[in-house]
């Protein structure tokens, strides 16, 4: 009997990535916090450059982006994995499993773009300072920002698409989560086709992106060299945060996608380890470096909190 006529109606699946986990609980309690702090920060970030027109500059609205983009990220997987962890509700119904992995794949592509037009936004003000503000419009940031969520979409819809259609033969997820590796090992096809398609993707995107950064990057070295040693000072101050960011989220990501594709196999939990670091330490670490590394926003927080604080004494 083929695997096709041994399909079956799956209904939910049940979410088995945890099994081998040391005290499961302190690890999502762990999560649960990371996870508010960085909602609460994210949330702020946007707040404070919504409400602040002296903040409402391309760069500033970029930042906005980034924060809404690492809120659909953390938040589209972070409910699943601590409600299994400390509640120990391991199942998610078929519909809100496709939805958490469109979500997921939408985020990490999301966060490739985000931080591809971020670097661009650099360039433009370290080589064109002068031009920076006719050049780069808030109007023309948010039909950019549109559009990048268009296509990241488009891209993604790819995802679903494959998955809908292919018979059910298994209601175990191996992972930590609903992923489109985690849902297509459930069906009853090979699934080497579908990896190696999807990897195919994954690899142009990442390394499309990744090299458009490092190509910014070498144009900001170039135009750095002519700078006098204040502006350099400057120029350095405002990349460290995005080359910070870029670190975090790429690091983790390259090792998964190149060490596989050299015939490095990992364990599934490693595998599962670092995806849940990405989306986790990437969630956490951009808001901060933000908050704390960009003066602007620093300083509108500390003067929020301190006119808080006076209403609260009186």
């Amino acid at each position: 009997m083929s695997l096709q006529n041994s399909s079956i109606k799956v209904t939910e699946f049940i979410i088995d990535g945890f099994v081998t986990t040391k005290n499961p609980l302190l690890v999502g309690v762990v999560i649960l916090i990371v996870y508010i702090v960085a909602v609460l920060v994210d949330i702020v970030n946007i707040l404070v450059i919504m409400y602040k027109k002296k903040l409402h500059k391309p760069m500033y609205l970029l930042i906005c982006n980034l924060a809404a983009v690492d809120l659909l990220y953390s938040s589209s997987v972070s409910p699943t994995i601590v409600g299994i962890l400390v509640a120990g509700v391991k199942t998610i119904s078929y519909v809100p499993c496709l939805l958490q992995m469109f979500a997921f794949h939408l985020g990490q592509v999301m966060e490739m773009f985000a931080l591809s037009v971020m670097a661009f936004d650099r360039l433009i003000a370290v080589s064109c300072p002068f031009q920076y503000h006719s050049y780069l419009t808030n109007a023309r940031i948010i039909v950019l920002t549109y559009i990048l969520w268009i296509v990241a979409c488009a891209f993604v819809a790819f995802v679903p698409a494959t998955v809908i259609p292919l018979p059910l033969c298994y209601s175990v997820l191996k992972y930590n989560f609903c992923s489109y590796a985690a849902v297509i090992r459930t069906t009853c096809v090979d699934p080497n086709y579908y990896f190696n398609l999807i990897a195919s993707i994954a690899f142009f995107l990442s390394f499309s992106t990744f090299g458009f950064i490092c190509l910014s990057y070498v144009g900001i070295i170039y135009f750095v060299k002519l700078s006098s040693n204040n502006e350099k000072k400057k120029i350095g101050s405002t990349c460290l945060s995005h080359l910070i960011v870029v670190t975090c989220y790429y690091l983790p990501l390259f090792i998964i996608t190149i060490l596989t594709r050299f015939g490095v196999v990992l364990t599934l939990e490693v595998r599962n380890g670092l995806n849940i670091g990405t989306i986790f330490i990437t969630s956490l670490v951009n808001p901060f470096v933000y908050c704390l590394r960009t003066r602007e926003i620093k300083n509108e927080i500390i003067n929020m909190f301190k006119k808080l604080r006076h209403h609260i004494r009186f």
